[in-house]
């Protein structure tokens, strides 16, 4: 069973080992110079690994003319290179989508900085060789170490020449291996001069800039410090994902210790300085006591030292533990630091005997394996001159000199009913209520106070100070233990109390805010609810600034104010191209009246957080600005979110707009197609044979041409209705209309259009009468009979009855076809909504019938409905139009 002080691997770095693990190898032939043979070193690595069994594909090689490479380059596979059209001319490039499709174990990209050129898939070669990794292939590659994004600016000074093909330093980190190719600077100097680097003329001019024996020793010292760079930080990386602790000493790593002193920022400065001077990476970190709060001004310190060491490089954590030098030495072992650095405390006045003295007595006597700075004061502090607490600050120990009252009072009257020993229970409880309620240090004044009143009122001689037998002293010294020990603990476990609750406000503030963001629509409400919380949070002014065009606009403040001044402004488009906080309280642009983070996920910028800190105003506290910073993390995320559903939206109404153009048109362009070709060809014939045909052809004919016309103008009606319907611009003309009379008439119309289905009618004996618009109530409930004749088949039955109701008119249109699938019922009065059936239509109607069907009932006031399967019979479709009958129903 592995105990809880166990070595754990840490997180983040299996992650890393996970993520490595579904992509291919990147080795990298690092050179100091041009010329050192870094492609000549790959081609000979991969001879070798080619004669191991393994595939080979030289994906670019450029050998510059060089007879040596060229003979390294013979005997491999190589990919043919892709022609690029530039400026008139075809550029050889690397061929990715070639290379992809051949995936093999081992491609060979020589230079990796290479810029492509326009057309091209990516910008870089790096770009290509990233794509190649995700798709599982082994990459081996080359550069020099002034193609080193961050070195450019070093190289540059050092050469004079700056280099414009740089690469990333965050793709190196993708390297799983980086090769050091180097050649001492008289060698490469005397390569160079045979003329096996650069032709004859070139060289002699390299040989007067570029190839200085002095700046080849300085790039040989880059390449070789980028290498140890890499080589440490994967170090580190094995060690946390295999649990491994150190200090493994094979680079230097710093670990500066900080507290709430007036040496912190001191100790930074100096820690800085050592940092410097072993070239090493390093840490800055302070460790707090749960439940232990500084005071405004240690926190402020400890702060500012925090801020100081972020600004000069160092990476800071604040941990959290009651033993502060396991802790501290825990960490050092984790990240695997070498040397620590810790200021030297003043000693204590009083030493108990099994205590370990300082923190950097501590420290020293428990580290193994590690060195130990001790920075010591250049001038001792004078000794500070006690002051009267603050008034708010008496309420405790005012509190505590009660409860000792309290309980004396108490205690004279129960004295002469229990006996003495139980009097000192009561004097617990006295030290046990401030130290509740007010903490350690009055619930240590009760301490005293209880000890003192019991020797002085209970224990003889009595109002004496005296003590007369051995055995009471002996139980008022285990008395006053007892009771120290008791407002100790209880203080603690009242000021962890505090803690936790602090904290479990905090998170549940966290919480909230994240719950309620993730439930807002749109980017705006995203904005008005953080902004709104954030200052409910914090307690101060609050601003979220979005991009607008080629500035920044406020999209939304708490208290409302859409102002902000010239330097807020800048300081605001400073942290938001820079993507670092800027602003009141940071290094740039402090005399801003406003401190702005950046909202940022990924690579997406998504505005800045600005918060306003008055004149007055003390600097936000450590737990604020990570509270601050937590919630800026999640409006960031949630104004994404927001933004990125916009977008979504936008492009699904695009899609859909598109999708119903599309239907529309094949719709109509089929619907229209075959009226006009019965109307065209009825019309040739009339004009052409006209003389042929007898008047009973001539009168047929003419008729299909009426017919067809009016099938035509029904179409354009239907488009035209639906548009008038959706702008609300649908003129009514009511009357009364005879239901019966208008069934046949439509019935009729159907046959003559040929329908071929049975129609039965099932009408009252006497007159039915509607109120309503009689051409607009034949257009919708010739589409239902129309919908019925196109689906229900050939030989289907159609049955049309109507009915008097007590509000209204029914009008049932029935068929036994083969109905309307489920999935389809739910979306029958939508528009565009269509069945593709046998019919001889195919289904391609424009789906608009039964939509104006619909808008054209509701607005006479009715309603029309599709009944469910079992109410129509086990097969076919029922409509029910439900209409008023009454002159004052509304349109």
């Amino acid at each position: 069973m592995m105990s809880d002080d166990a070595p754990r691997a840490s997180p983040d770095a299996l992650l890393g080992q996970a993520e490595r693990e579904g992509r291919g190898k990147l080795r990298l032939f690092l050179g100091a110079a041009p010329g050192v043979g870094k492609t000549y070193a790959m081609l000979q690595a991969a001879r070798a690994a080619k004669a191991g069994g393994r595939e080979v594909l030289v994906g670019i090689v450029e050998t510059h003319g060089r007879a040596e490479t060229e003979a390294m380059v013979a005997g491999h596979d190589l990919l043919p290179r892709r022609l690029v059209p530039y400026k008139g001319r075809l550029v050889p490039e690397f061929d990715l989508d070639a290379a992809l499709a051949r995936r093999p174990s081992l491609l060979l990209v020589d230079e990796y900085a290479h810029s492509n050129v326009e057309g091209s898939r990516h910008a870089k070669r790096w770009q290509d060789v990233a794509e190649c990794l995700r798709a599982g292939i082994d990459v081996w590659t080359t550069m020099n170490v002034q193609h080193v994004e961050s070195l450019n600016d070093v190289v540059q000074r050092i050469t004079g020449v700056r280099v414009r093909e740089t690469v990333p330093d965050t793709t190196l980190e993708l390297a799983d291996e980086i090769v050091l190719v180097d050649l001492p600077s008289d060698e490469l100097i005397r390569r160079l001069a045979e003329g096996k680097v650069y032709i004859e003329d070139t060289a002699t001019r390299a040989t007067q800039n570029f190839f200085k024996p002095s700046n080849l020793t300085a790039l040989r010292e880059l390449a070789l410090r980028q290498v140890a760079a890499q080589v440490d930080s994967d170090l580190v990386e094995r060690m946390q994902g295999g649990a491994i602790e150190g200090p493994w000493a094979a680079g230097e790593r710093l670990l500066v210790c900080i507290g709430p002193d007036a040496q912190a920022e001191r100790l930074v400065r100096e820690g800085k300085r050592v940092a410097e001077l072993l070239d090493a990476p390093w840490f800055a970190v302070t460790v707090e006591r749960p439940g232990v709060t500084p005071d405004a001004g240690a926190a402020s310190r400890l702060d500012a030292a925090l801020q100081l060491a972020k600004s000069l490089g160092a990476e800071t954590h604040s941990l959290v533990a009651n033993d502060l030098p396991a802790e501290i030495l825990r960490f050092s072992r984790f990240e695997n630091v070498t040397r620590i650095v810790v200021g030297k405390a003043r000693p204590r006045r009083l030493k108990l005997p099994f205590s370990e003295g300082t923190l950097a007595d501590a420290i020293v006597r428990r580290a193994s394996g590690v060195s130990v700075l001790v920075l010591t004061e250049s001038d001792p502090a004078p000794a500070r001159p006690w002051r009267w607490p603050e008034p708010g600050r008496w309420t405790g120990y005012v509190a505590a000199l009660a409860s000792v009252g309290i309980a004396s009072a108490v205690g004279s009257e129960l004295v002469r009913f229990v006996s003495l020993p139980n009097i000192s229970m009561l004097y617990l409880l006295a030290v046990l209520a401030p130290a509740l309620l007010y903490g350690v240090w009055p619930a240590i004044l009760a301490s005293f106070l209880s000890f003192a009143a019991y020797n002085f009122f209970f224990i003889e001689p009595t109002f004496t100070f005296t003590i007369a037998r051995p055995h009471e002293l002996l139980a008022l010294a285990i008395f006053l233990i007892i009771a120290v020990t008791i407002s100790a603990v209880a203080g603690q476990a009242r000021e962890q109390m505090h803690a936790s609750a602090r904290r479990t406000r905090a998170a549940r503030r966290l919480y909230e805010f994240t719950r309620t963001l993730s439930g807002l629509p749109d980017a705006d409400a995203v904005a008005d609810a953080a902004a709104s919380e954030i200052h409910a949070a914090i307690g101060r002014a609050v601003t979220i600034l979005r991009p607008e065009g080629a500035d920044l606009a406020i999209a939304s403040a708490w208290p409302p104010d859409d102002r902000l001044d010239v330097p807020a402004r800048t300081a605001a488009r400073w942290a938001h191209e820079h993507g670092e906080t800027a602003g009141a309280g940071t290094q740039t642009l402090p005399s801003s009246g406003w401190t702005f983070l950046p909202l940022a996920v990924q690579e997406s910028r998504i505005g800045v957080l600005g918060i306003e800190r008055p004149p007055q105003a003390d600097p936000l506290d450590a737990e604020s600005r990570a509270l601050l910073s937590a919630l800026g993390e999640q409006t960031a995320v949630a104004l994404q979110r927001a933004t990125l559903s916009t977008e979504v939206r936008s492009a699904r109404t695009a899609a859909e707009t598109e999708r119903v153009r599309n239907i529309l048109l094949a719709s109509i362009s089929h619907d229209f197609r075959t009226p006009l070709a019965s109307i065209l060809g009825s019309a040739t014939t009339l004009i052409e044979y006209r003389e042929r045909l007898d008047e009973a052809a001539r009168d047929d004919l003419l008729a299909q041409v009426r017919d067809e016309a009016r099938h035509l103008d029904q179409m354009v009606r239907n488009l035209l209705s639906m548009t008038r319907l959706e702008a609300g611009a649908l003129e009514i003309a009511r009357d009364w209309v005879d239901i019966g009379e208008m069934l046949n008439r439509l019935v009729d119309q159907a046959i003559r259009r040929g329908a071929t289905q049975r129609f039965a009618l099932d009408l009252p004996g006497e007159p039915l009468l509607a109120f309503a618009d009689s051409t607009l109530l034949d257009q919708a409930v010739g589409n239902v009979i129309g919908n019925a004749v196109k689906h229900a088949g050939a030989e289907a039955s159609i049955r049309l009855g109507a009915m008097k109701e007590a509000d209204g008119v029914t009008i049932e249109i029935a068929d036994d076809g083969p109905g309307i699938p489920e999935p389809l019922r739910a979306h029958v009065f939508e528009k565009f909504t269509r069945h593709r059936s046998s019919a001889a239509d195919g289904g391609d109607s424009a789906g608009l019938g039964l939509a104006i069907t619909r808008g054209i009932v509701e607005a006479h006031g009715g309603t029309v409905e599709l009944l469910p399967p079992g109410v129509a019979g086990p097969q076919g479709a029922r409509f029910l139009i439900r209409l008023p009958s009454q002159p004052e129903a509304k349109a």
